[in-house]
């Protein structure tokens, strides 16, 4: 696999975690309620930053050549 195929594959991970979060924080403040909503609200955080810093990442390491 080469080196652009790889970070295709790392970006298609980081939006899929953006997106995981987003689902997940609708999930929590929406139907869950108590230490449910706390612990489901605090795994889209974490995913929501993992996915912001991958994406991050491949912008900023640019094209490959």
């Amino acid at each position: 696999m080469s080196t652009a195929e790889l970070k295709e594959i790392v970006s298609f991970i980081g939006i899929g975690l953006l997106i995981m979060a987003i689902a997940l924080i609708q999930l929590a403040r929406r139907k869950l309620s108590g230490i449910f909503s706390l612990i489901v609200s605090m795994l889209a955080y974490v995913c929501l930053v993992v996915g912001a810093l991958i994406v991050f990442y491949v912008v900023i390491s640019g094209p490959t050549g």
